[in-house]
């Protein structure tokens, strides 16, 4: 028996947009418009009846713009959302990751231009579309995986590797990895006493925005790593756009202009494998969710230099794939819950030098 189509509902508030929408996706077999909405109202209300496997909706909607929809499909009715929208460029950060917030999956910009350049942007479109999809197929993210609040019950750990002071935390994500990255640091208390490097795919010109979000949610400060720097306690720290962030032999942070590995630049397996040789026994790494398998060879490396390593779990990722692959190769010393990953660097944060200045919520001071 063949596999049934993707159903797909598309909103849009102009007749002209949904069907150069809809065109583009009748080229795929693999895909089936199933309704169309010209505003947010009236796709709630064909949800129910539809039941979509994915809803692409615009952002600029009279009625019910695409932040306000977004946040009453998941309330509601939840399933995984593309944003198709011209408002949701590398300019609008702010508003591309209040949607990810409410709980959209993903962003597209709407397609425009000539022949050539639809035909790519349907390619693309098609593509983007398939990949949410398999988010729903995967299972949407629990609410509660995504709560603010720091786990109440502490969770079960393996033995932390005791031979010296942790020194780092390292951490790479892919699809849904902004969402699951601010959910970690929102939990982490002020003060911080480990330096955490972070490697997320994400497309060019949007990383400035992602790092003011984080820092929104974060007591500490996220930035764009400097070249020479020196990793300080409580910091987050980002590569520079298209480049591999590594530490050097003096411990200091280098931007890496070296070509993709793998296909990505930056790399969290160039990260992973970095760490790996400057920091072994005294590194933290995890990865979270996204697809494919970036990430994977860094922490089996971190593994064998007897890193301290965390892989998300299944249930709580947007995509599985990457930490995924890290579980597959037995390099993920514990795989947790996305709301206990805080709880469990805070744990390991104990045998840092001490910084925090202030109660640890699991009893280790």
């Amino acid at each position: 028996m063949l596999p049934k189509p993707i159903r797909v509902l598309l909103v849009d508030d102009s007749p002209l947009a949904l069907a150069v929408l809809r065109q583009m996706l009748a080229t795929s077999p693999d895909l089936e418009v199933v309704g169309t909405a010209t505003g947010g109202l009236e796709a709630l209300g064909l949800i129910p009846a539809l039941q979509p496997t994915v809803i692409c909706a615009d952002y600029h909607m009279g009625g019910m713009n695409g932040l306000e929809f977004t946040r009453q499909v998941m309330a509601r009715f939840p399933r995984p959302i593309l944003v198709v929208s011209s408002a949701v460029g590398a300019t609008d950060t702010d508003r591309v990751f209040a949607l990810l917030e409410a709980g959209a999956v993903d962003v597209f910009p709407k397609p425009r231009g000539g022949r050539d350049a639809d035909a790519q942007s349907a390619e693309r479109f098609i593509k983007k579309v398939k990949i949410v999809a398999g988010v729903w197929v995967r299972g949407r993210l629990p609410r509660e995986a995504l709560s603010p609040t720091l786990s109440s019950t502490p969770p079960s750990l393996p033995p932390i590797p005791a031979t010296r002071a942790m020194q780092i935390v390292v951490m790479g994500a892919s699809t849904g990895g902004p969402q699951a990255l601010q959910t970690i640091l929102s939990q982490l208390p002020r003060r911080f006493p480990l330096p955490i490097l972070c490697v997320q795919h994400i497309s060019s010109g949007f990383l400035p925005g992602l790092v003011n979000w984080l820092g929104a949610h974060f007591a500490g400060k996220v930035e764009i790593a400097r070249m020479g720097e020196l990793p300080a306690p409580g910091h987050v720290y980002f590569p520079p756009e298209n480049s591999h962030l590594v530490i050097d032999r003096a411990g200091r942070l280098q931007a890496s202009s070296e070509p993709p590995y793998e296909g990505h630049r930056p790399s969290v397996n160039v990260t992973f494998l970095s760490a790996a040789a400057h920091y072994g026994d005294t590194a933290i790494g995890v990865l979270l969710t996204g697809m494919g398998r970036d990430g994977g060879e860094g922490m089996a490396a971190l593994a064998q230099a007897g890193a301290w390593t965390i892989a998300q779990d299944e249930a709580s990722c947007v995509i599985f794939g990457m930490p995924g692959d890290a579980v597959q190769r037995g390099a993920a010393r514990a795989v947790l819950p996305l709301n206990e990953i805080a709880g469990a660097l805070i744990a390991a944060a104990n045998l840092a030098p001490r910084a925090l200045g202030e109660k640890n919520p699991y009893g280790k001071q």
